[in-house]
């Protein structure tokens, strides 16, 4: 990749506009915010207060229950970002624009890569805020072991899941391929996994990610090193999906 092909301020901008005027990409991304803080919020409400313990035996993780359901609207956020390239010829229009193919599809991973994060943060740390609000004698603080982290760690995870999803859909040039075989694969084959191989199923992108979210280490992955496994996984989908990219007709 040269310097000839680094995203530019023009481009971007088109790209950003882009996002912007479609309501599916928007209305995912809301969803990310709406799903992690408002789950993670009304279930505490429920149950934070009946007994220790009750939304999970890592108090830390628990404050961040709805990740399980907003990492799905992450998901789509980067399937739809990118999805709409592959319908109706509009790569090839896109192309007329901008040519160099590495320079469009950097320029697209920047936007999301930039509204993922921007988006995560605010999440991370409103879950956090608003469901320790119902916790009560169990309510963990800011300044408890590990909360930033866990805040932060929660935005980028929920960054790196939009990656993810949006560098299989440049390889497979079908957002709601992706979505169908990536969403039951975040949700279910890190359990079958673990269970037939050792725990292997602690290195798949959501249980490695999710590891900067305990309080106590599980396994050999810590908070930052799961947090690296699940960053290799995106980084990994973003080349296959950078190669095919420029290998494939528009």
């Amino acid at each position: 990749m040269t310097a000839a092909a680094m995203p530019t301020t023009p481009v971007l901008r088109s790209e950003w506009i882009k996002i912007r005027s479609a309501r599916s990409i928007l209305g995912s991304l809301t969803a990310v915010f709406g799903a992690t803080a408002g789950i993670t919020a009304l279930t505490a409400a429920a149950i934070g207060t009946a007994e220790e313990g009750a939304m999970g035996a890592d108090p830390l993780l628990a404050a961040f229950y709805g990740i399980n359901f907003g990492q799905i609207a992450a998901i789509a956020f980067g399937a739809t970002a990118l999805a709409g390239e592959f319908r109706n010829g509009a790569l090839a229009v896109s192309l007329t624009a901008v040519p160099n193919r590495t320079r469009l599809y950097l320029s697209k991973v920047v936007v999301v890569a930039g509204l993922g994060f921007l988006v995560g943060q605010v999440t991370g740390l409103v879950t956090f805020v608003s469901g320790q609000a119902f916790m009560g004698e169990y309510a963990l603080g800011l300044g408890d072991p590990g909360a930033l982290r866990a805040v932060f760690g929660s935005g980028v995870y929920l960054m790196l899941m939009a990656l993810l999803s949006a560098g299989l859909t440049a390889l497979v040039r079908s957002g709601t391929l992706v979505m169908c075989l990536l969403i039951p694969f975040v949700l279910i084959v890190p359990f079958v996994v673990g269970q037939l191989v050792g725990g292997a199923g602690r290195f798949m992108p959501d249980r490695a990610g999710q590891a900067v979210m305990r309080m106590n280490a599980e396994g050999s992955l810590g908070p930052w090193t799961g947090l690296a496994v699940a960053a290799l996984w995106s980084i990994v989908a973003l080349a296959a999906g950078w190669f095919a990219m420029r290998r494939r007709d528009a």
